[in-house]
């Protein structure tokens, strides 16, 4: 079964690196749905797996300027936290197998479909902050950081449960609240901000006893060159055509799991 993992990392690591999006999106349901792994354990080691993958295309957006770790900072006071929170409260009502398999199935499925419509809707999303002179559509200053931080608890507890949130949705948010940033410091500010987001949660899930260590380096063997090869591609290969294709996968994800 381990080649199978390593695979399946291979291909969910090729479509991360061509469209930016899909990790937890697509790796927590494939092990819960193919591979049947309890949804807890999926969510627990898929965190562990994004922290590591997602550290070195941190690294990269950093190093080439295209990080704003202003709002990576502003993310962060609300999203850890909310991790932490989460994850206390995880262990506190002590649910049991069934009951916690629910609760995570439950919230995958919704954060799926709410995945798959942002990816839809991302480019209407930017449009509709421009106004017909040119000029944008955009909160006050002074809401802008408690707006931020909201977001950051949002999708700390989202990520936390489901592993899913800190990219798609993540770069949506920011899409709403900063339209003036290009989209290249979009995607590493999200980045930037979900390395130590999946990170936290991720410890918090091994605290738990919901990771699969075996699995987790099976996944990482075949994620890490797919990656590699993936972002070498995306170039070559039109969002345009990949993001309904990812977006339509997901929905069928979810609805698959809602009736799971």
């Amino acid at each position: 079964m381990d080649w199978l993992y390593t695979v399946s990392g291979f291909l969910v690591g090729l479509i991360v690196g061509v469209t930016g999006v899909g990790g937890g999106s697509l790796m927590t349901p494939l092990l819960v749905l193919f591979f049947g792994v309890s949804p807890a354990t999926a969510v627990g080691t898929d965190l562990l797996y994004a922290s590591i993958t997602k550290a070195l295309g941190g690294w990269v957006h950093g190093r080439n300027g295209t990080v704003d770790w202003k709002i990576v900072g502003l993310l962060s006071i609300g999203s850890l936290p909310a991790a932490l929170i989460t994850i206390a409260l995880l262990k506190y009502i002590a649910l049991d197998e069934k009951t916690l398999r629910g609760l995570v199935t439950s919230v995958l499925s919704v954060a799926l479909l709410l995945t798959a419509v942002a990816l839809l809707l991302k480019d209407w999303i930017r449009k509709i902050a421009l106004r017909d002179d040119g000029t944008v559509y955009e909160l006050h200053h002074r809401h802008l950081p408690g707006a931020t931080i909201a977001t950051g608890v949002i999708v700390g507890a989202l990520v936390t449960i489901s592993s899913i949130g800190a990219g798609v949705l993540g770069t949506v948010a920011l899409l709403f609240l900063y339209p003036r940033m290009s989209a290249v410091k979009v995607v590493g500010t999200d980045i930037a901000h979900a390395v130590p987001l999946t990170a936290v949660a991720g410890m918090g899930h091994m605290a738990l006893g919901t990771v699969d260590y075996v699995l987790l380096g099976s996944l990482l063997l075949g994620s890490l060159p797919g990656i590699y090869i993936g972002s070498h591609l995306s170039a070559k290969v039109p969002e345009r055509i990949l993001r309904p294709i990812l977006a339509t996968m997901l929905l069928i994800i979810g609805v698959k799991l809602v009736v799971y």
